[in-house]
């Protein structure tokens, strides 16, 4: 059986629509439906059982076997958002509660993937995986650096695979339920939708009007990397899940502009609660992903955008 905890939510539903893509379906998915409107992620896919997530940490606490063996585990369930400042909660969330699981792997050999994030680098510029470059400018970002080092003294005497996927600016389908986290593409079609206007930052951090850079990764390429390191168990450690390639702000507009011509484009200064915690740039360094022999081939920006504005007019 393979658990994948925010099996609901937005990359962890992708990684079970990838596994069913390959036909398992011997699934444990785990979350937290307080809000019922993710049900809509599943609901298309095959799986074994849901668990709430707590019942499913208790579990695991007091050792109560599953009826099933437990083959994998994709710890994707965390609070992802950049702008909260509630530290416990987030430690407790992103933290402890990861500890927990990833100790129950290794004592059962379960080989371990989970979930960090592009925001341990912070407002740094260089983006390679090496503790030089990670200064995090949110609690968000300092909670999963916290566990990737707390990962990086267990590495070297595990006997069972853990991997951690640094995850730069992900989009696409099944991101409905994120609010302000969800991406720049969903945020800006929906404007485009609702007001006939998209809105991007002015010129800030060096950058020009719409010129600050991420790097766009399309959610199917990132369940892609996940199954590709369950197909090879040889390989741990920590790795960039991102293009490669940065790209402006502006180059998602530019999609959505195509596709809704009456929509206008309109700039506006940086928000004062993210001035000082906001990255003007990302750009993942994957020479580590591709020294492993990892050769996949991430889908353009102008590609993936456009295949997700798509999605979205046929969802309505």
């Amino acid at each position: 059986m393979i658990v994948v905890t925010g099996g609901a939510g937005f990359i962890g539903s992708h990684v079970v629509k990838s596994l069913n893509n390959i036909s398992q379906t011997d699934i444990l998915v785990v979350d937290d439906l307080t809000d019922g409107h993710k049900f809509v992620n599943m609901a298309p896919f095959q799986i074994r059982d849901y668990l709430d997530k707590q019942d499913f940490i208790e579990r695991i606490k007091n050792n109560i076997p599953f009826d099933q063996e437990i083959t994998n585990i994709f710890h994707l369930g965390a609070c992802s958002s950049t702008t909260e400042w509630d530290g416990q909660m987030m430690m407790r969330n992103n933290y402890e509660y990861s500890k927990i699981l990833l100790h129950y792997a290794m004592a059962r050999k379960i080989p371990f993937i989970y979930a960090s994030s592009a925001a341990v680098y912070g407002a740094n510029t260089n983006f390679g995986v090496d503790p030089i470059n990670e200064k995090p400018l949110n609690v968000y970002g300092y909670s999963k650096l916290l566990f990737d080092n707390y990962v990086r003294r267990l590495l070297p005497t595990a006997q069972s695979q853990i991997v951690g996927l640094r995850y730069f600016n992900v989009y696409g389908p099944h991101e409905q339920h994120k609010g302000s986290m969800a991406s720049v593409a969903f945020h800006l079609y929906h404007q485009a939708q609702r007001d006939g206007m998209i809105k991007l930052f002015g010129a800030y951090g060096g950058y020009g009007d719409g010129e600050q850079r991420r790097d766009f990764v399309w959610v199917e390429d990132v369940a892609t990397i996940n199954l590709w390191f369950k197909q090879h168990p040889e390989h741990s450690g920590i790795f960039n899940v991102g293009t490669g390639q940065s790209e402006p702000f502006n180059a998602i507009a530019k999609v959505i502009l195509t596709e809704l011509p009456e929509t206008k484009l309109h700039y506006i200064p940086v928000p004062e609660h993210l001035r000082g915690c906001y990255q003007s740039f990302t750009e993942a360094d994957i020479a580590t992903l591709r020294d492993i022999g990892c050769t996949h081939e991430f889908t353009d920006v102008t590609q993936g955008t456009l295949q997700y504005v798509h999605w979205l007019q046929e969802q309505g």
